[in-house]
């Protein structure tokens, strides 16, 4: 007895296999009997602006597949769709893949998870400074090689009060002997040497207290230290 087959109001084939098909070497099955440039594109998580190809035997062209195009998955063949264009690259040292040849500082923020506290930089080869990337910046990536972006938290200029005296300070944090150094200009390091530290008006991690060598304090801007130096040689 023959098999019935029909078609359901979301247009899945009833009774009849999945049909395959694959997208950049990678195999997927589809229920009904067509599938649109968007679907396809859906499917394999393809931008919605990418050039999306249905490869096609020689002599004739590969076929662009537009997004609302309609491809007919039931032909005698599996169907292969490809991606002319797409470029790999780094972010923070896991690979990605991009689809564009040009890439926004903001798009590499979100597709690495970077937080906004943090600044991201192009690895430009030994010798030469690496390149800042704001997020309104655009980035070419099909120049040659694999490009190399990496994050690190922002450094923001401060001004600390040593004994008195005001210094400028780059780093979030700052230790018991760079505070000495700071105060006396070097730290001598033998046992008849007493250094001591104290401090008030830090954040809210380390707002008031003391210091012992060894030990660092988060740092905030007009953060006040009182440093004492004893020789007792």
């Amino acid at each position: 007895m023959k098999k019935e087959t029909f078609e359901n109001e979301k247009g899945h084939n009833v009774g009849l296999p999945p049909l395959q098909l694959v997208i950049e070497a990678k195999g997927y099955s589809w229920s009904k009997q067509y599938i649109t440039g968007v679907e396809l594109k859906q499917l394999a998580g393809i931008p919605l602006d990418t050039d999306l190809y249905l490869s096609v035997q020689k002599p004739y062209s590969d076929e662009l597949i537009e997004n609302e195009k309609q491809v007919n998955l039931a032909r005698p063949e599996i169907e292969h769709f490809f991606v002319k264009k797409k470029l790999q690259f780094f972010i923070n040292h896991q690979p990605f893949t991009w689809y564009k040849q040009y890439i926004k500082g903001s798009e590499i923020r979100e597709l690495g998870n970077i937080p906004p506290e943090h600044e991201i930089f192009l690895d430009i080869k030994e010798g030469w400074q690496d390149d800042p990337i704001t997020d309104d910046e655009v980035v070419d990536l099909a120049r040659p090689g694999k490009e190399r972006f990496y994050s690190k938290e922002k450094q923001t200029e401060v001004t600390i009060i040593i004994n008195g005296t005001p210094h400028k300070w780059d780093k979030k944090q700052i230790s018991f002997v760079e505070i000495i150094v700071l105060a006396y200009n070097g730290y001598v390091d033998k046992p008849t040497m007493v250094y001591t530290v104290a401090y008030e008006d830090g954040p809210k991690e380390n707002p008031e207290g003391s210091m012992i060598k060894g030990q660092n304090v988060v740092v905030k801007n007009k953060m006040i230290f009182h440093a004492t130096a004893t020789d007792k040689s």
